[in-house]
């Protein structure tokens, strides 16, 4: 998360409850066969479990110099092999990029920033979201999809987006439509779920508020214009893009501090957005890509 110089905030972000009863309706949803546009059973997604992340989230180094290893071990033992992460280097920016095709060349993309501010620990922001991103990786990893996944951990989020602007700078115009969404995990574990509007694609933003009223969770939303996130780089290259967060109010005097820190973390929120994050990208597999593009 970057903020910028301006402090205000014109759609002040809300507090949005999240209670045990959200995982549960989570682990409900998640415990049948989900189609992928087939009227064919499909293989269950793998469903970390909350004390998963927790052993995840509690490994976070807090030395910027080491996060870059942390996050490609981290993939490495939610299931990833070795030979399916690369760290590409563009621009000067070091990106982790693992790959899952699909059935077609239409692709989602994953992302959560890696690095961290010299202050604190960075442990919220971001590596809460690195540990959504590799479980989310190992929820998807064995199951069949039709879109191909793209999962990509961002370096230099914090001195200006560099790592996804790097990426995005590589996509040839003529690519652009063949990416049907971003979906950014960035700060969860201070509150519930919720989506920055203005970081985000309207569109894909919509889908997400549908989904979760059809789950009957809460989401919240929030225009933050004294932050930015990863999802930017692509709304920008006019791919939609959305950031998921668990951030609440008061989270500038917590994040970019030392007070960013392990102890800090409220559990259940990062748990509920991770899942939020995989039944958001269970939709958009199902989904045409243009769905999110009107």
């Amino acid at each position: 998360m970057i903020p910028s110089k301006s402090s205000d905030d014109p759609k002040p972000f809300r507090r949005s409850p999240f209670t045990a009863s959200v995982v549960a309706a989570f682990l409900l949803w998640s415990s049948v066969s989900i189609t992928t546009g087939s009227p064919v059973q499909t293989p269950k997604l793998t469903v970390s479990t909350q004390q998963e992340l927790a052993v995840d989230v509690e490994l976070a180094p807090c030395k910027n110099k080491e996060r870059l290893n942390a996050v490609k071990s981290l993939f490495i033992k939610n299931g990833a092999n070795e030979d399916e992460i690369a760290v590409e280097k563009l621009s000067g920016v070091e990106n982790l990029i693992v790959r899952k095709k699909g059935k077609s060349t239409e692709t989602i993309l994953v992302g959560a920033h890696y690095d961290k501010v010299s202050d604190g620990c960075g442990a919220i922001d971001n590596w809460t979201g690195i540990v959504a991103l590799a479980h989310i990786f190992k929820s998807f990893k064995d199951y069949p999809i039709e879109k191909s996944m793209i999962f990509v951990a961002f370096g230099k989020e914090e001195s200006g987006l560099e790592g996804s602007r790097a990426l995005v700078k590589a996509i040839k115009n003529d690519d652009v439509p063949s990416y049907c969404a971003m979906v950014n995990i960035d700060s969860l574990g201070m509150g519930g779920i919720s989506i920055i509007d203005n970081v985000s694609s309207e569109p894909l933003c919509k889908v997400a508020v549908a989904l979760a009223k059809r789950l009957e969770i809460n989401v919240g939303r929030a225009s933050l214009n004294n932050a930015d996130a990863d999802s930017s780089s692509f709304v920008r290259k006019k791919i939609p893009a959305i950031t998921i967060t668990g951030i609440i109010n008061g989270w500038e005097k917590v994040l970019h501090h030392d007070q960013d820190q392990v102890k800090r973390i409220n559990m259940l929120g990062v748990y509920a957005g991770y899942w939020f994050a995989v039944a958001l990208i269970v939709e958009l597999q199902n989904l045409p890509c243009d769905a999110v593009r009107k």
